[in-house]
């Protein structure tokens, strides 16, 4: 009897190389990584993990090419290690040597800026304060000019309608009265 033993030879991958960490903020950084020239690489793992616990958070792509992983919703002022593994059609290659970082505190990230330093979050947020502040006024304008109109609308009713008023009284009189009815004319003649 006749068996075939069928093995499949993976090209092993390598590690990935100079895994570093750049632009490390309060909450986020971005790791960056090399890998070896002829790698079958389809894709990366990046695995994140706080210094003393042990839960972990995976991080996994395919079909890319990027050699970058943002982290987000790091806790400030906290120690974190990060592996990252290469992907190809045959499986995963071993980890990276661990990189440690930490996060910085959000005091000694605003004591590291100088004072004449703009961020773009900064740059954003006054954007929007200065739309929220020209909405106020837009909509403080409109009401006024709505305040103003009722007012002279109102002054006219008033004045209209104010007893000491002179000239209605001449113009009532008048209005009715002929020379032979001086008490008032036709329509107003009492039956």
């Amino acid at each position: 009897m006749n068996t075939y033993i069928k093995i499949h030879f993976y090209t092993l991958l390598s590690a990935p190389l100079n895994v570093t960490i750049r632009e490390i903020e309060v909450n986020s950084a971005v790791v960056t990584w090399e890998i070896l020239e002829g790698d079958p690489v389809i894709g990366f793992a990046v695995t994140q993990q706080k210094k003393d616990v042990r839960m972990l958070r995976l991080i996994q792509e395919v079909n890319t090419t990027t050699r970058s992983c943002a982290l987000w919703d790091l806790d400030e002022d906290t120690e974190y290690i990060v592996h990252v593994q290469s992907i190809s059609m045959g499986g995963s290659s071993p980890p990276s040597e661990p990189v440690l970082f930490r996060t910085p505190k959000e005091s000694e990230k605003m004591a590291s800026k100088s004072p004449d330093e703009v961020t773009m979050e900064e740059v954003g947020q006054a954007a929007q304060l200065r739309a929220g502040e020209l909405i106020i006024i837009v909509v403080v304008l409109i009401m006024w000019a709505g305040v103003i109109a009722l007012f002279c609308r109102q002054y006219d009713i008033i004045k209209d309608n104010e007893p000491n008023n002179n000239k209605d009284k001449a113009k009532n009189s008048s209005e009715c009265s002929t020379p032979e009815h001086p008490q008032g004319g036709l329509l107003r003649s009492n039956v």
